[in-house]
């Protein structure tokens, strides 16, 4: 599919069933997403205070949504795929909604770590992700999930500067009870706003004879799952090591960071739309993703330098988050494209789990990294040597 002529049509335009499948499906990640960054900022302290805390149960606490999540999203990608992605999602919410209220009458941390692995067992990425390519055409499906990811960025922008005060207003168990409410919006939206996928398309993924799982490890698609662990690899020791050069570097209170982080993201997005419209019209996607690769492994490899003054560290992570933004919405709806229907669900599955995994990995290894001799620059050096081997996993027919 990357070797197209040179010449490319003009832009198209969204259809109106792309138009609606793109702002509901969206929407029910972006509200999803919501909830769960709105615990980040504020789950750690509340733990500490609840009967039965250590320090090992207050890291489950935290960590506990990622592990099920890691644990689940092939299985919940291949049952889409058999099964059909709508009721996938519907169970994913309603286990997300579940959590949601456990953790809303939690009393001890037994009840939070409950409440989380709960919640993180309606791991539906990957199924949301295939139904909204099931829902667009290749030519916009890059363009679909850049605004998925944007979406998403907004939403954790948008968590770092509520939770504190809605902490204060409602409490940890009434933020709990907000993402019950946000599941049953989703619930909503998904039953009468999200468009039903064609009938022939359902019955070809139903009808065909169902390749085996390992076919979801083609040379072809581990790329992918590779670019998308280190994604959220060098996405996890940026904001290890950002948060401790704004606090202890440069004196600012961590009750301000969201003001950096707000302008950052905002200026980002200028830059991250010329390199998606690049990779809808250029006759080179390989290279356009190429340059996104280059751009985020020289941003970190610059923060090495410029985590010492403000506006040095604030230009280089608006350069960072542009080509995250990029490379967010890129590597998936490419990974869509090359994988058959009949396992889209499982690919988008195993690119989940990578996802999560990358995330685990970077929050592992950057505070031992921050922690050795030489800290801030192992955290954004080690983060940038990983640029290499993605970019030579990059090969004609794999942008």
């Amino acid at each position: 599919m990357d070797d197209l002529p040179k010449t490319r049509p003009p832009r198209l335009a969204l259809l109106p069933l792309e138009r609606r499948a793109l702002g509901s499906l969206s929407s029910i990640y972006a509200a999803r997403m919501l909830g769960l960054f709105l615990l980040l900022p504020v789950l750690a302290l509340y733990t500490t205070g609840l009967a039965g805390a250590t320090p090992a149960k207050i890291g489950l606490a935290m960590g506990a949504y990622g592990l099920t999540q890691a644990i689940l999203q092939i299985p919940f990608g291949l049952l889409s795929d058999r099964y059909g992605r709508r009721g996938v999602i519907t169970v994913g919410l309603v286990l997300y909604a579940a959590g949601s209220v456990i953790g809303g009458f939690a009393t001890g941390i037994e009840g939070i770590i409950l409440a989380r692995m709960v919640q993180g067992a309606g791991a539906i990425s990957g199924p949301v992700s295939a139904l909204l390519a099931d829902l667009t055409r290749p030519e916009i499906r890059t363009r679909a999930m850049a605004l998925i990811g944007i979406s998403i960025g907004g939403s954790f922008v948008v968590s770092l500067v509520a939770a504190p005060p809605l902490e204060a207003a409602i409490g940890v168990r009434g933020i709990f009870w907000a993402m019950a409410v946000l599941a049953t919006l989703c619930l909503l939206l998904l039953h009468t706003v999200v468009p039903k996928a064609a009938a022939d398309a359902l019955q070809v993924r139903r009808s065909v004879a169902r390749p085996p799982f390992a076919m979801a490890f083609t040379r072809t698609l581990v790329p992918y799952y590779v670019g998308m662990f280190v994604l959220n690899f060098m996405l996890t020791s940026a904001f290890v090591g950002v948060p401790h050069a704004l606090a202890d570097g440069l004196g600012i209170p961590l009750a301000q960071h969201w003001k950096t982080y707000l302008w950052v993201f905002l200026g980002s997005v200028p830059l991250t739309v010329p390199l998606v419209l690049a990779s809808e019209r250029s006759g080179s996607p390989v290279a356009v993703m190429r340059l996104g690769v280059v751009l985020i492994g020289l941003a970190l490899a610059a923060l090495v330098v410029t985590h010492h003054g403000y506006w040095g560290l604030a230009a280089t992570m608006v350069v960072f988050f542009a080509a995250f933004n990029y490379l967010e919405a890129r590597v998936p709806a490419r990974l869509s494209q090359s994988a058959p229907a009949e396992l889209r669900g499982a690919a988008l599955g195993v690119f989940a789990t990578a996802q999560f995994l990358g995330a685990f990995a970077g929050g592992l290894a950057a505070p031992l990294l921050y922690a050795s001799p030489w800290g801030l620059p192992a955290v954004f050096g080690g983060a940038a040597l990983l640029a290499l081997p993605w970019l030579f996993a990059i090969r004609p027919g794999r942008a």
